[in-house]
């Protein structure tokens, strides 16, 4: 029996985004058998479980200091793919709500909104992380020629602010024949 799916609400474009890539990563992290979870993954010193924690913790970080009440903290340690597909339902919840989304606030690269941020820097998170989880799980992360244009369009966007420490290590060489996932891939220091 399939799990069932992360509700798929339409009340911000926002909202959709996140949706849109959620899915994905849902299906990569539900095939992650138990024993998975501790797999190395392409990002240095973490498991299949950090990835998740990750994307967990970042997340809520973002979203409840910016006073969006997220309830407890899933326990990604007891199940992972259960943690992220029950933080993922408050997040949809929570960015339904135009009024979530559309909250301003000084960022780091300046003016911008709650949903703007989502978009641009956590949505393109997922999506590079889910080839992670892939990678480390042996599935295929399925990623989209969309979803490559939105990894290269974050590279162009945050420039070297991408390879400060804790966030991409620095581009890494390819033959000049490489395809395009594997160039993408590359530009945050990853060997497809």
């Amino acid at each position: 029996m399939d799990a069932p799916s992360a509700p798929v609400p339409t009340g911000t474009p926002t909202a959709t985004d996140y949706a849109a890539v959620l899915e994905p990563l849902l299906a990569v992290a539900d095939a992650v058998p138990a024993a998975g979870w501790d797999a190395a993954t392409p990002c240095e010193d973490w498991s299949a479980r950090d990835v998740v924690t990750h994307v967990v913790d970042t997340q809520r970080e973002f979203l409840t200091g910016r006073g969006i009440d997220l309830g407890p903290a899933p326990d990604v340690a007891a199940d992972p793919a259960a943690a992220l597909r029950a933080h993922a339902g408050r997040v949809l919840a929570a960015l339904s709500d135009p009024a979530v989304a559309d909250e301003s606030y000084d960022g780091f690269f300046g003016p911008t909104t709650v949903g703007e941020t989502l978009a641009r820097f956590y949505v393109w998170d997922m999506v590079v992380h889910r080839w992670d989880l892939a990678r480390a799980t042996g599935q295929d992360a399925g990623l989209t020629d969309a979803e490559l244009g939105r990894i290269e369009s974050g590279v162009s966007t945050w420039g070297d602010t991408l390879y400060t420490d804790g966030i991409c290590r620095p581009a890494v060489e390819v033959p000049g024949d490489a395809g395009r996932e594997e160039r993408v891939l590359a530009l945050l220091g990853r060997r497809a």
